[in-house]
């Protein structure tokens, strides 16, 4: 199954708009859309929204959401996947970052794995 993701609400709307022009067919919905959580919906039910639609959350949202994810794993709860976004980067990075996530891996790969983007060494 191809990764479909979920931008959190902090981060711009043109990120979205940027993965799309790289291949629209891409799943990618943000904070906000239509058939995705409401703004301002709380972290724990983003966490359950990930369980439920199968989608890998790319946030810079590293405040409250680690504690609300160690209690979802408590809970035994599980994610397909979270990305930190690395201060300072690019839009067009992170869009070339989603892209060559969705074109290599499949969802699966994600299940519970937590990581920076973009990855180590590529700042």
């Amino acid at each position: 199954m191809k990764v479909r993701f979920l931008l959190d609400e902090n981060l711009s709307s043109r990120l979205k708009v940027a993965v799309l022009r790289l291949n629209p067919v891409i799943d990618i919905l943000r904070v906000g859309d239509p058939n995705a959580p409401q703004l301002g919906t709380l972290d724990p039910d983003i966490l359950g929204y990930l369980e439920l639609s199968q989608r890998l959350l790319v946030t810079d949202n590293r405040t409250s959401m680690p504690d609300h994810l160690e209690a979802h794993w408590a809970d035994g709860g599980y994610i397909w996947g979270l990305l930190w976004v690395r201060p300072k980067t690019s839009i067009g990075q992170l869009a070339e970052e989603l892209f060559v996530i969705w074109e290599t891996t499949e969802a699966e790969e994600w299940r519970d794995y937590v990581d920076w983007i973009p990855f180590q060494g590529q700042v």
